[in-house]
């Protein structure tokens, strides 16, 4: 039955999304605008409808019913992604065996030297594990940028607290260095990325790596996380309501760092950093205009060109925070995710770039 009900709710939210934006606006209400910026519609109908469908918090559930409602809100707005083909692997990581899947396009499947990137996906540190809540958003960044994604299925806080995750995000890394021929991975071609508390471990990979001398040509931050100490204008003004919630950051923050003083770390807040190694990979940092985390990722950007290091910025203004996962229901959020993917195609040279 729970099952039968999920595909109802999915069948009418893309029906609802797929309406003419005039008839979507009238469903959505009054235009939300702040910070000279306007929600987008598809955004402000799926907010409004979370809301009448009374969807729980993620901070008011207890941690496995969050990471099972995550999986789920994922899987509604997701769709069904097609993909070359999907592999799962396992390799021993710094706390034991390390799950991991690839994910390889239709257009690299008969290549050897594939351009590759390793896939961290986001949910806080907390959430988001076994792939379950990124596989669709994985299989449209890899079919559209024509670049293998190898996802990393990270321990988890508050059972592994900080810097368990950190740990495994550079072993898979070096794994995959070491490996590549393994993966029909191109040596030359490597990359790191991810979304949210991915963007974050991206980075702190990213930085180990240069620090260890693994060859990166890449790095894709997509709204990081990068300051667990200051606080900024876009918490405080998307603090609520916008999917990503204050509340939310402080749960998790609280639960990925028990100790305090972890989170000044040279790799636990990254943007608070006083220098970058040689050789860190360029960047490519994505944000949204009603997501807590803007500024800090603006600020991350802005800390590594001020350091030398190659980096381009770019914001959705009328996006929320999760718009990466949003690949399989409406017209805006999917077209911007084929954006970055192309993007990554272009910067890796992916069989689609």
């Amino acid at each position: 039955m729970t099952h039968r009900r999920e595909l109802f709710e999915a069948a009418v939210l893309k029906g609802l999304l797929a309406l003419p934006t005039p008839a979507q606006k009238v469903l959505a209400g009054r235009p939300v605008v702040r910070d000279g910026q306007r929600l987008s519609t598809e955004m402000q109908l799926m907010l409004r409808l979370q809301r009448l469908a009374r969807v729980p918090a993620l901070e008011d559930l207890p941690w496995e019913q969050g990471r099972a409602e995550l999986a789920r809100q994922a899987r509604m707005v997701g769709g069904r992604q097609p993909i070359g083909s999907v592999r799962d692997l396992t390799i021993e990581g710094p706390g034991g065996p390390l799950p991991l899947r690839l994910y390889t396009p239709a257009s690299a499947l008969r290549s050897a030297r594939v351009p590759t990137m390793l896939f961290l996906h986001g949910g806080g540190m907390v959430h988001g594990g076994g792939h379950a809540a990124h596989e669709q958003a994985c299989r449209h960044l890899a079919e559209h940028s024509g670049v293998q994604l190898l996802s990393v299925d990270y321990r988890l806080a508050p059972e592994h607290p900080f810097p368990a995750a950190v740990e495994d995000c550079l072993a898979a890394y070096a794994w995959l260095v070491e490996h590549a021929a393994e993966v029909d991975a191109d040596p030359d071609r490597l990359a790191v990325g991810g979304d949210s508390a991915g963007g974050y471990l991206s980075a702190t990979t990213a930085i180990q790596a240069a620090e260890r001398g693994l060859p990166m040509a890449f790095q894709l931050l997509i709204y990081p996380c990068t300051d667990f100490v200051d606080g900024t204008a876009s918490q405080r003004m998307f603090s609520e309501r916008f999917f990503l919630t204050k509340a939310f950051i402080d749960l998790a923050s609280g639960a990925f760092f028990p100790d305090e003083a972890a989170r000044r770390d040279s790799l636990g807040s990254v943007g608070l950093r006083d220098s970058f190694p040689a050789g860190l990979a360029p960047a490519y940092v994505v944000t949204a205009g009603f997501d807590p985390l803007r500024d800090e990722g603006e600020a991350y950007a802005r800390l590594l060109a001020e350091h030398g290091v190659e980096v381009e910025a770019k914001r959705y203004p009328s996006m929320i925070h999760g718009f990466f996962n949003i690949v399989g229901v409406g017209r805006e959020a999917s077209s911007y995710n084929v954006e970055i993917a192309e993007l990554l195609g272009q910067r890796l040279g992916g069989g689609l770039g």
